[in-house]
């Protein structure tokens, strides 16, 4: 008997969380591997810390700030013109996955394709200008999270969802099956406590404050070290730009993946 798309969309699901990411990144990471090996010879080690500092200050950011860049009237027109009647976005969590599946991705190329030229802008700019480039990828890639989000039916710039938005990012930067268990558990507790009308803060009390410490780490070991990369002469545009694509898709596939387990979680459990 033939899956349901809700059935086929959980098996999707299941193997994305189990699998480590996928086969063109790992290409691309041991494409970048001689780069990194020369750069960090020649990369002076404050530079390196700027990265460590960038990554830290924007984490600090999305802890203390709850005004992100969210624009709902463009989501909801995106829905509509996909056949959706939605005038809210909380009424989202009730449509059917296979209505807005293909909303949440048309957000992925637009972005990526936005993280890349910002990339190649940066890259041009030697140490300054890399070191300015990662708050504003990271700023990119909140803003397709969101709107991801918001299509499944979740308000994500809300303070409450900030573990779940730190748990995404750390899926996307890992690119492990470890950090992918971990970010289906923070959408099973989410869904859990939501679906009762219960506060969802973390997995824990202090979840964020744990998050904030561990995931600068997490995010300078897989993204900044390909970084250094745009400090070469002339191959700083591309090395920007291809470095700046991948991570964007990677983020745009992860909230993919964990919004629409939530939004089908969510459901099952009212």
């Amino acid at each position: 008997m033939p899956l349901t798309y809700e059935e086929a969309a959980r098996r999707e699901i299941e193997r994305w969380v189990r699998s480590g990411g996928p086969l063109w990144q790992e290409v691309f990471d041991r494409a970048m591997r001689p780069v990194d090996w020369l750069v960090e010879r020649v990369t002076p080690a404050d530079w390196r810390a700027q990265l460590d500092a960038a990554v830290a200050r924007f984490l600090e950011t999305l802890h203390d700030v709850a005004g992100w860049t969210f624009n709902e009237p463009y989501v909801l027109e995106a829905v509509r013109k996909a056949g959706v009647a939605a005038d809210r976005i909380e009424a989202l969590r009730t449509e059917p996955l296979e209505r807005l599946d293909p909303v949440a991705r048309s957000f992925f190329g637009q972005h990526a394709v936005l993280a890349a030229l910002e990339g190649a802008g940066t890259g041009l700019g030697g140490f300054t200008l890399a070191a300015a480039d990662v708050p504003l990828l990271f700023g990119i890639n909140l803003r397709l999270i969101q709107q991801i989000g918001a299509v499944y039916g979740f308000r994500v710039q809300d303070p409450v969802y900030r573990p779940l938005v730190l748990a995404i990012f750390n899926a996307a930067a890992a690119g492990t099956s470890e950090a992918r268990q971990a970010a289906w558990r923070e959408v099973s507790v989410a869904a859990a406590l939501l679906a009762r009308g219960a506060s969802y803060q973390g997995r824990t009390r202090d979840f964020v404050r744990e998050q904030n410490r561990h995931l600068p780490r997490e995010l300078v070991k897989n993204l900044a070290r390909r970084k250094l990369g745009q400090l070469i002469p002339l191959a700083g545009l591309a090395v920007g730009a291809g470095i700046n694509y991948v991570f964007t898709r990677e983020t745009g596939e992860a909230a993919y993946m964990l919004f629409r387990a939530l939004h089908l979680e969510h459901r099952g459990r009212r």
